[in-house]
Parts: C-alpha cells; structure tokens; sequence
C-alpha cells in the first residue's frame, strides 16, 4: 500500500455517507475526517446531522492547531472521526482554517499507517482540500457582510459585473442568484492582490467515490430525516443553545441549513408544521446545489445507492486501488 492516499466520500445529502465510510473505515484500516460545514461547531448536533454511533467518546489527540488541541471522536467499533465538535458557533472557522487542520489530520492518520477517508457533500472543501484554493487568505469581512445583507440582488450582481465582469462569467446561474455567492465574490474582489498560500498540498494518490440517487428518492430520504430530526429534540437544542448566549446574528445559528428556518418560529411568526415545510424544501435545493457542483468533478467515480448491492461495488473498486 502507497502511504500517500486518500479516499474521498462525496454526495449530496442523505445518502448515507457516514454510515458507509464507518463500514470501509473498519474493512481498510482507516480513520474518518469530517468535510462538514457545519459539524465543525460544537453543540450543533442534530441540525447538522452528526449522527455519531451509539457509545462514541471524545478524545484529545497531540495535533494542535493555532494552540488549539484537536480532538475526535472514537466509536464504540474502534474507528475515529476527525474534525467534528472543533470550535463555538459564534466563533470564526474558515475554509483555510479546515483545509489546514484536515491536512494535520491526515499527516497524523498516514504516519499510524492508517487510511484517511475524507468524507462530505460540500465541493468547496473537498476540492480545497485536494488541489488548494488561491483565495483561502481572505478570510471574512463580517461588517461587510452584514452591510450587503440590506442589498438587493439585482444590485449585487451589477456591483459584481463592473469591480470584476471575469468572475460574473465563470459563475454558473445558480451561484449568480445566490446572495452569499455574490457577497463572498464582492469580498474577495476588495483586495487588489489576492492572498495566495501555499496551501496546494503534495500530490496525493486519491480515489473519490460519489453516491447519488434520483431526486424524488433523495428528497423523501430527506423529508424523512428532517422528521427525524426533529423528533429527536433539535428544537430543545437551538433552546439550550440560544440560553447559552448565541444568538441568530453572532454565531453561525442564522446561516446553517436545519436551524435558521426555525427562527421565525421562535420569534411566535411561524408554527412548527410551516418550519418543517421550508426546512424540507430548503435541504431539497441544498442537495440539488451539492449535485450541481459534485457534478463538475470529473475524478469523481458515482454509485447509485438505489442499485442492489453498491456498497459492494464499491468496496470492489476500493480493494483494486487501495492495493495497487
């Protein structure tokens, strides 16, 4: 075995990502590192979809990261997850922050002659992880942010089309009416001369196992989940949350897909049937965005989680790379 791979588990949401990487994590030797987003900031569980095996216990490791210690969580079958449970959600957590600490993570997993086995739907990070991002140094201007929030679209995209017409061009007509694209690409367009890091990591021998499904079973995968999730307490944990100081505007609550559509119900100006509607449709174009951009990435081996025995499959094509 070459001791610079790296498996990738990629898809949209709901296809059970974890759940398959916790089984080939056992088969192969291998140790997980979250891709989340989210999962990232502690007390953010069931909106997140952490979903840690029964019997998991948190434990301290020696990687440290801006004199940070860094954790993970180690599973009653004796597999370990990295990168979940990290920072506050009213703390910053960059992208350039993540790549950094998954590359930690993945130089500790290789040196114990273990597998490192990224797992997540979010492009962004799995594709930074793997090939670097020029634009990482920019971290976020939240002033600015909030300044652009009051803006409308419209103006937005015409604000982009004059500061920077060539990143207009190359950006599909999803992220084009999408408010936070525009507003992160008006950031980013500030600086004169981009922060460049040396963040391209070395090459690394990578297979990326893609799972899908069409979209009508997908979307009642999630509208089950979401159920799911709210039966298990995620409104108790968005109250326990916000009597721990958080709030919609200075943490992260107001922007994370599973929490920010329950706002309104505590503000008394939705009722809990309404919430669990919009959440459903929200995580309905979520998944449909995350298809869209995996989609690009033509390293990308897909797996339709609707044929009989693909995990098979998949483990077939695994062994033929893992051992070569």
């Amino acid at each position: 075995m070459v001791m610079d791979k790296i498996l990738v588990i990629c898809g949209p949401t709901a296809t059970g990502k974890t759940k398959l990487a916790l089984e080939l994590a056992k088969k192969f030797n291998g140790e997980i590192i979250s891709a989340d987003s989210r999962q990232v900031y502690q007390g953010m569980d069931i909106g997140t979809g952490k979903d840690l095996p029964q019997g998991s216990q948190y434990q301290g490791s020696s990687i440290k990261y801006n004199d940070k210690k860094l954790g993970f969580w180690k599973t009653a079958m004796g597999g370990a997850i990295w990168l979940l449970d990290v920072v506050r959600p009213d703390c910053q957590f960059t992208v350039a922050d993540y790549i950094r600490c998954a590359h930690l993570v993945r130089e500790d997993i290789l040196k114990r002659g273990k597998l490192p086995i990224l797992v997540g739907g979010g492009g962004l990070y799995i594709k930074s992880f793997l090939d670097g991002l020029g634009t990482l140094g920019i971290g976020p201007d939240w002033e600015f942010r909030q300044r652009l929030e009051k803006v409308s679209l419209k103006t937005l995209q015409d604000r982009l089309k004059k500061i920077n017409p060539g990143k207009w061009e190359t950006m599909n007509e999803s992220d084009k009416k999408n408010p936070r694209r525009l507003i992160r690409a008006l950031e980013i367009a500030r600086h004169k001369k981009p922060i460049k890091l040396n963040n391209k990591p070395q090459k690394l021998d990578s297979l990326l196992i893609g799972l899908t499904a069409p979209h009508k079973f997908l979307y009642a995968q999630i509208d089950r989940r979401v159920i799911a999730r709210e039966k298990q307490g995620l409104e108790r944990e968005i109250r326990d949350l916000l009597k721990r100081g958080l709030s919609w505007t200075n943490s992260v609550l107001g922007t994370t897909l599973g929490y920010r559509e329950w706002q309104p119900y505590f503000a008394g100006e939705m009722t809990k049937k309404e919430v669990i509607i919009k959440w459903q449709l929200a995580e309905h174009g979520y998944a449909r965005r995350q298809l869209t951009w995996l989609k690009k990435e033509k390293r990308i081996k897909w797996f339709a989680i609707t044929c009989p025995n693909f995990s098979r499959q998949i483990e077939k094509t695994i062994s033929s790379w893992y051992n070569a």
